[in-house]
């Protein structure tokens, strides 16, 4: 393995960047979200008028136990997952494949 794929903690900011990056394009105005506990959502995007947090994963594993906390308790309709997974809908959860971040 080389040290990129080793090494999670970069290999997790590269891929919030590129998300980040993605997002600005499409002149979304960027926002994060973390709880008085260790709760944290990556970012929080308004789309076509709902609060909608995003979760961005670098691999397929894909526990997002923020994501429920922050549905909860703003009453979310549906929250986005961006990971190395394929298109879906399961728990409110969608879930956009790295590659499709521009459809966002």
């Amino acid at each position: 393995m080389s040290p990129i794929e080793t090494d999670n903690t970069f290999l997790g900011v590269m891929t919030e960047n590129y998300v980040a990056q993605c997002f600005k394009t499409k002149n979304h105005r960027l926002a994060y979200w973390q709880s008085e506990g260790k709760a944290e959502v990556d970012f929080v995007l308004q789309i076509d008028g709902k609060v909608v947090p995003i979760e961005v994963k670098k691999g397929k594993r894909n526990r997002a136990k923020s994501l429920g906390v922050f549905m909860e308790k703003y009453k979310s309709e549906y929250a986005i997952r961006i990971s190395k997974k394929n298109f879906g809908f399961v728990n409110k959860i969608k879930s956009v494949p790295l590659y499709a971040v521009f459809c966002i």
